[in-house]
């Protein structure tokens, strides 16, 4: 069944009010959306990060759930651990309740610094749902790039001026990789659908076994954006083909959502000022062409896991 948002508008979310994180942020709306619809008593485990560093300022803490804090390599670890101790004492009759498990990760900690210990973790079966609230690059630690970083942008690590347009690499597909660990759901979604968000989540949470689930995540102050468009720059996202939403169920491809039209990628990068540089000079130009069929070649792809065809309207 469907959620309704409205069902869950009084639920007392795990995240309070006064955290440090900044307006606009995606992470704690990731936060919210995410674990609205989830009823189970919940454990959090959270990667170094934004979301880590700006939630617990000593001696304060904004989570009203059990909440351990890892290093940025070994949330995939913690968790592990965590759960097999879990599933210790139950057999033991020391513990009676349906606990869920849930890893809260950025790109860094994620894509890079704790893929190791995250593939592990997946690959041995942990019953667990990891969340990787994607912002495309090291916020914690100054706005360098990432592996997650998209081609094209303007990073303190990979800086748009005369010699380069900012990042020259495409940005490495997660979730493809997790989704080839054959573990039993992956999936990929943004803010631009809260109803999205909550119901991948929940069965992220419910399926027994290993979950992951990415989420595209604004960061107002690399992005470059005004904080009120949080949820538009997301809806572009989508819309233009640049992050497409869809879910892997045991082995199974499924598009959630296909746009009724064909969006160019500039609708989604003008609003950003980390890529101001690509709408100026011939390199520019170049850098959005290139974006553009990066996009078309990975959607042609998703199709075809997915089983589907796309005839947008003109």
């Amino acid at each position: 069944m469907a959620i309704r948002v409205k069902d869950y508008t009084n639920k007392q979310s795990p995240l309070s009010p006064g955290h440090r994180l900044c307006p606009g942020c995606g992470a704690p709306t990731a936060v919210h959306q995410g674990l609205m619809a989830v009823d189970s008593p919940l454990v959090v485990v959270n990667a170094t990060g934004c979301l880590e560093v700006s939630t617990t300022v000593y001696p304060f803490s904004a989570w009203r759930v059990p909440w351990i804090h890892t290093a940025f390599e070994n949330a995939g670890a913690g968790v592990s651990g965590v759960e097999a101790a879990y599933v210790a004492l139950k057999k033991r009759g020391k513990i009676s309740e349906d606990i869920k498990f849930v890893t809260f990760g950025g790109d860094g900690g994620t894509y890079d610094i704790g893929l190791q210990s995250l593939s592990g973790a997946l690959e041995r079966g942990h019953d667990f749902t990891y969340i990787c609230y994607n912002n495309q690059g090291y916020m914690n630690t100054g706005a360098q790039r990432s592996s997650a970083t998209p081609r094209g942008t303007n990073a303190t690590t990979s800086p748009a001026g005369s010699v380069v347009p900012g990042k020259l690499q495409k940005a490495k597909d997660l979730t493809a990789i997790a989704a080839a660990h054959n573990i039993p759901y992956v999936a990929q979604t943004s803010l631009y659908n809260m109803t999205d968000v909550a119901e991948k989540v929940k069965r992220a949470v419910e399926t027994p076994g290993p979950a992951f689930v990415n989420i595209l995540v604004p960061c107002v102050l690399f992005w470059g954006i005004d904080p009120a468009l949080q949820q538009d720059i997301c809806k572009q996202a989508v819309e233009t083909r640049f992050w497409p939403v869809y879910e892997v169920v045991n082995g199974e491809w499924k598009l959630t959502y296909k746009p009724r039209k064909r969006v160019p990628v500039e609708e989604f990068l003008k609003p950003q000022g980390r890529y101001r540089h690509l709408f100026k000079g011939e390199e520019g130009a170049k850098m959005l062409q290139q974006a553009q069929a990066d996009i078309e070649n990975d959607w042609v792809k998703l199709l075809q896991r997915c089983g589907e065809t796309w005839t947008p309207e003109e």
